[in-house]
């Protein structure tokens, strides 16, 4: 692909390899088609456990492509998802892994929280933990 002049276009598939590439080695897998399931499911469900507004906050941080993910199938008039709870969040993202299920989807989902933790600036990261439940919220330490 011939370069546009404009890097966040560029340089967006470079940004979601590092991405994908920072959890296998986060996560010691070798796999990265189940990173890049991992990841785009616990965006996700971050995505519908917010409020628009907030969602929309993260989203406007997000590279690129990774937030092409993020916003891949939402209906904001369904949000934020009911219930909320912790095991429903992990559940969710543990469901879409039926053919090699996640050994321990809570190390594999504060992989994510820590991706972004790296990614994002803290005041945001903050917001969007702060508005998760309490339990789901210990993850994001």
């Amino acid at each position: 692909m011939k370069p546009t002049g404009h890097t966040a276009i560029d340089q967006a598939p470079q940004v979601v390899a590092e991405w994908i590439n920072l959890l296998c080695d986060d996560l010691e897998w070798h796999e990265k088609g189940r990173a890049y399931l991992l990841l785009s499911e616990t965006l996700q469900a971050i995505r519908d456990y917010l409020g628009v507004d907030e969602a929309a906050d993260l989203a406007a941080q997000l590279p690129l492509i990774v937030r092409g993910i993020y916003y891949t199938g939402w209906n904001p008039s369904k949000t934020p998802v009911q219930p909320r709870g912790k095991s429903e969040f992990l559940g969710r993202v543990a469901g879409k892994f039926s053919k090699q299920p996640l050994e321990n989807p809570e190390r594999a989902v504060a992989a994510v929280f820590d991706l972004l933790r790296r990614k994002i600036s803290m005041g945001e990261i903050d917001q969007v933990s702060n508005a998760m439940p309490g339990p789901l919220r210990e993850l994001w330490q």
